[in-house]
C-alpha cells in the first residue's frame, strides 16, 4: 500500500546526467559543483558517475552522497525570485547529477528504491544546501537568501547511494521499484534535519534509520541531545 507522500508507479525520464570536474571556483578554491549534461552512456559506480569529482571530501561524495537530484520543477520557483536568468535554463545548475522533470522531495522518500539504466540507487539523505549554491548564482543575480529559502522551504534535493553499479545514459527511465520509509519523504526529512522542525520522537525515529546516512543520523541524534 503506498501514501499519500509517494505513487504507486513513479517513472521519470531521466533528461540528463551531469557531471562535473574540480576547477578554481571561489579564488584558488577547487570545486566541480558546475556541472554538464554528458553525452551517451555513463558508468555509474559505487561512488557515482564516472568520472565526477568532489573536490571537498570532507563534506561532499563518498557512497552516501553518490549521486544528486535537484528537482527540474523548483527552476520556476527560482525564476520568481532571481529572474530569468541563463543559468536556470541549465540542468546542473544546482550542482545535481540527474535532471527529472515532475519530481520532488513530496513523492521520495528515505530508502525508496529506483531503478536507473542498469543500476540500483537508494535514496540516502535530503541535500543540506551550502554556500556554494549563492557563489555559483553570484554573477548572474543577487543570490543572496538562497540557501536560508533551500531550507525553509525544503526545495533542497536529495543524494542516492550506489547499491548495483551499472550506467545510464539521458533518455532512460528513472523508476521506482521499492518504497522505503514511506511517511518520511525528502521534504519532511529536510525541515526536521536542516530546518529544526522536529519533535524528539522524530528524531529519535531518524537516529535509528539505518537507511538514512550515518552524517544524517549523527545530525539527528544532536537534535535528540
Amino acid at each position: 500500500m503506498v501514501s499519500d507522500y509517494g505513487e504507486e508507479d513513479l517513472k521519470r525520464t531521466l533528461e540528463a546526467i551531469c557531471t562535473g570536474t574540480a576547477r578554481p571556483f571561489n579564488g584558488a578554491e577547487l570545486s566541480a559543483f558546475v556541472k554538464r549534461p554528458r553525452d551517451g552512456k555513463v558508468q555509474i559506480l559505487d561512488e557515482g558517475f564516472a568520472p565526477d569529482e568532489q573536490a571537498d571530501r570532507r563534506n561532499h561524495g563518498g557512497p552516501d552522497m553518490a549521486v544528486h537530484l535537484y528537482p527540474l520543477a523548483h527552476h520556476d520557483f527560482w525564476r520568481e525570485r532571481l529572474g530569468a536568468i541563463d543559468l536556470l535554463n541549465e540542468p546542473g545548475a544546482f550542482g545535481s547529477n540527474l535532471a527529472v522533470n515532475d519530481l520532488t522531495e513530496s513523492q521520495v522518500h528515505i530508502g525508496d528504491r529506483f531503478r536507473l539504466g542498469t543500476a540500483l540507487l537508494e535514496v540516502s539523505q535530503p541535500r543540506k544546501p551550502c554556500w556554494k549554491i549563492e557563489h555559483r548564482f553570484d554573477p548572474h543575480c543577487n543570490s543572496k537568501g538562497m540557501v536560508a529559502a533551500i531550507v525553509k522551504t525544503a526545495r533542497c534535493g536529495w543524494y542516492f547511494r550506489v547499491l548495483e553499479i551499472g550506467e545510464a545514459e539521458a533518455g532512460d527511465t528513472l523508476e521506482r521499484v521499492e518504497i522505503g520509509h514511506e511517511q518520511w519523504d525528502m521534504a519532511r526529512a529536510s525541515l526536521a534535519l536542516h530546518a529544526g522542525k522536529g519533535s524528539e520522537e522524530d528524531y529519535a525515529e531518524l537516529t535509528a534509520m539505518e537507511a538514512l546516512s550515518a552524517k544524517e543520523r549523527a545530525r539527528a541524534k544532536v537534535r535528540l541531545g
